[in-house]
């Protein structure tokens, strides 16, 4: 079993590709790609740290180009892993439902706090890994020590990472 981490699918958001630039003709290229990329590395037994804005579903004004009628359940039976949601904020909307905010993990030996607004990292620890941010930055570091890694698909080839991915990367 492995563990990866990722943020900022969009799934469904068609003006996520004009807003953030991204690589596609088109929604349903964006979705096949991510889909794709994420079944070619995450297996169905792995664990899937998702850090926010999953998918985009239309709410009831159904404005053009911002989202499509498909819960983010039946994304999720698309894609392979157990994904353990963290909110984001266009996750309100979506039918994720995710209760948690921000979470502690240890993992290969280190502590690191996940969550989706780098504005709510937690300085306590000295790797956080968040999204929100597209392709802004990859790596925010701190003179106190402290890294602020976004995981989102913008910045890591719209595929999940694994922690010593994201650490060798860092180095």
């Amino acid at each position: 079993m492995q563990f990866w981490f990722t943020s900022d699918y969009h799934l469904g958001h068609a003006n996520i590709i004009k807003y953030c630039n991204r690589p596609f003709r088109d929604v349903q290229q964006m979705n096949e790609t991510i889909i794709r990329n994420h079944n070619a590395r995450v297996k169905p037994e792995d664990i899937v740290f998702h850090l926010g804005d999953f998918c985009f579903k239309n709410t009831m004004n159904g404005k053009p180009g911002e989202g499509v009628p498909i819960s983010a359940r039946e994304w999720e039976s698309k894609l392979n892993g157990k994904i353990i949601h963290i909110r984001g904020n266009h996750d309100r909307n979506n039918s994720i439902k995710s209760i948690i905010q921000g979470i502690l993990i240890k993992h290969c030996g280190k502590e690191i706090y996940l969550v989706h607004n780098p504005e709510n990292f937690n300085p306590k620890y000295k790797i956080n890994l968040v999204g929100h941010v597209h392709d802004s930055w990859k790596v925010k570091q701190h003179p106190e020590g402290w890294l602020l890694i976004n995981v989102g698909v913008d910045v890591w080839n719209f595929m999940p990472v694994t922690l010593q991915e994201i650490l060798n990367d860092n180095k």
